[in-house]
């Protein structure tokens, strides 16, 4: 009764406008009030200890990464060199723009900035190209999904703060399994464009071309090297491949005289603002998870979903209903940090791997940005551009259900997640 009471404040607080951390912080008070979970007078410490990780320092970092990309053009120089590749092709330009934001995942492990900085630079172009506006929106969104996808990833570092598992290790797993959805977005595209003809661009793949692309995004394409090969190869954690990202994507910047000292500020400014956002929904809900676990809900949830029925599929749907329509109404990091706790001990009731899970978890939950009414990325191309936002939505269909039958496949085929770290 006192979690569910609880739950009815926060939401409520939420209907009124409350922001999500004040709500769920004002929750918790409550829950552990009426229960007696633990004693208020460790509120501060718990919330204190909750954000105090190295691991989180990469968040603002990776940020800062890709804002750098951003202002001294070498993310334009990766659409480039995306374009070059697959340009020619008949829908090569949104194939090209899906590409542009996978490369980009590789640098800021955002989806909003991803939607952001791709969008900025592909829609105009997209648009002369045939597609009308509102599918060029849903097209960016989708692709820029993979920013918690593809490492290095923010949800993927939160995940494995939160479960104690190394988000080194969950990067490696999780790079076949986000380059799968990309192929996804790219084959609906694909289909949509075959089936509507908004692109038929006409031309043949030009070796020269693909070569003076490479030159001029060499430095840009030095980025993720840096960040994934340091990881993979074990020479560097993912804060300190965060940093180092950072340090030469600023070199790079000031030598080509892209980047002045004036725009450090309004730089650094941007990455305190996405902590701004993130640390305190981190910090407040990892006190609700704990509450949570104190009194026992995880053991009663894990009892009333095997009810259902004991069998690993069965409980794999489940998890992929839970996870699909809480990311349509909560943020990634909310969800991983309350859902994650309570839903990990039922994988391991049916012997799911640590990483399947998390992969899997994840995988899904990246639907909620391209579905109403969250739709974080709905809504950063409906503010870009100007579009209705359930225009966009509805645009967004196809590739929702591309990514679901991804989800669905990641969730039933574990090798896919796991082969590459066992």
């Amino acid at each position: 009764m006192a979690v569910t009471l609880s739950l009815l404040f926060i939401v409520g607080l939420l209907v009124v406008g409350v922001p999500f951390w004040v709500s769920l912080g004002l929750g918790t008070v409550v829950l552990l009030t009426s229960t007696d979970a633990l004693p208020l007078t460790l509120v501060g410490e718990a919330l204190f200890e909750g954000v105090d990780s190295f691991a989180l320092i990469a968040i603002p970092l990776f940020v800062l990464t890709g804002d750098i990309m951003v202002r001294s053009g070498l993310a334009y120089r990766l659409l480039d060199f995306a374009e070059a590749s697959f340009g020619t092709w008949r829908s090569g330009f949104g194939t090209s723009t899906v590409a542009g934001c996978g490369l980009f995942a590789c640098i800021s492990g955002s989806d909003a900035a991803d939607a952001a900085a791709i969008g900025r630079i592909t829609m105009d172009r997209l648009v002369a190209k045939g597609y009308p506006k509102d599918y060029a929106c849903a097209l960016v969104a989708s692709g820029a999904c993979t920013g918690i996808l593809i490492p290095p990833s923010i949800a993927y570092i939160i995940i494995g703060l939160v479960l104690g598992i190394s988000s080194a290790t969950l990067f490696i797993a999780a790079f076949v399994p986000g380059m799968i959805v990309l192929a996804a977005v790219v084959l609906t595209n694909v289909i949509v464009n075959r089936y509507n003809r908004y692109e038929n661009t006409q031309g043949s793949f030009s070796w020269a071309r693909w070569f003076k692309a490479l030159n001029d995004a060499k430095w840009a394409l030095l980025i993720p090297v840096l960040i994934l090969g340091g990881i993979y190869t074990g020479v560097f954690t993912p804060t300190e491949s965060a940093a180092v990202a950072v340090a030469v994507a600023l070199g790079i910047g000031m030598l080509q005289k892209q980047i002045r000292l004036k725009d450090f500020s309004s730089m650094l400014g941007t990455s305190a603002r996405v902590c701004g956002v993130v640390l305190p929904i981190i910090a407040v809900a990892l006190l609700f998870a704990q509450a949570l676990t104190v009194v026992g809900v995880p053991q009663q949830f894990v009892e009333w979903v095997l009810s259902f029925g004991t069998g690993r599929n069965t409980v794999i749907f489940l998890m992929l209903v839970v996870w699909m329509i809480s990311g349509m109404f909560m943020e990634t990091g909310p969800n991983i940090v309350v859902l994650g706790p309570l839903m990990y001990p039922l994988s391991q009731q049916i012997g799911m791997d640590p990483i399947h899970f998390c992969v899997f978890m994840i995988t899904t939950l990246g639907l909620g940005f391209i579905t109403p009414p969250f739709g974080l990325n709905l809504f950063v191309m409906s503010g870009l551009t100007r579009t209705p936002l359930g225009a966009i939505a509805r645009r967004a269909v196809p590739f929702v259900i591309a990514m679901l039958v991804v989800s669905a496949i990641i969730g039933y085929v574990p090798i896919l997640s796991t082969f590459a770290v066992r």
